[in-house]
């Protein structure tokens, strides 16, 4: 070999390596950016269903302390938000959203409440069914945005 075939072919693998080592940091650099994006929609996803879940819940268990019954088609949006955790969180969350809808149900079952009632439960602290879901809720988007 001549000493310009040697510098010929040193010249194109170095361009060969410096070619393919920018393409694997464009690719590394892209994969990153799509993976951030899409763990960004994830937890959207999440806040959303979970902001739904809360704003039903509550207004079906205020409902349920003035009615001793329902129509079943007022728990399906419920029931439809707690299949969509199940899709996307943990069985922890899906957990605590079934006992805020066993709950519901539970207090559309009982007697109806007056306002006096109410308040004693809310000085006992059970007023707010929905707190032990909301801290799961949050711990699970602080886990998922690490």
């Amino acid at each position: 070999m001549t000493t310009a075939t040697l510098s010929a072919l040193a010249a194109l693998f170095g361009s060969a390596i410096g070619g393919l080592t920018s393409l694997a940091t464009t690719w590394l650099t892209q994969h990153g950016q799509w993976k951030y994006q899409q763990l960004t929609r994830d937890r959207v996803k999440r806040e959303m269903v979970f902001a739904e879940f809360i704003s039903e819940a509550s207004l079906l268990y205020a409902d349920a302390f003035e009615h001793e019954s329902t129509d079943i088609s007022k728990l399906s949006k419920l029931f439809t938000l707690i299949s969509r955790m199940r899709i996307l969180s943990s069985k922890d969350i899906v957990d605590h959203a079934e006992r805020v809808s066993n709950l519901i149900i539970e207090t559309y079952l009982s007697p109806n409440r007056s306002f006096k009632e109410i308040n004693e439960i809310r000085k006992s602290g059970a007023l707010d069914p929905l707190r032990e879901f909301a801290e799961a809720c949050r711990e699970e988007l602080r886990r998922f945005h690490a």
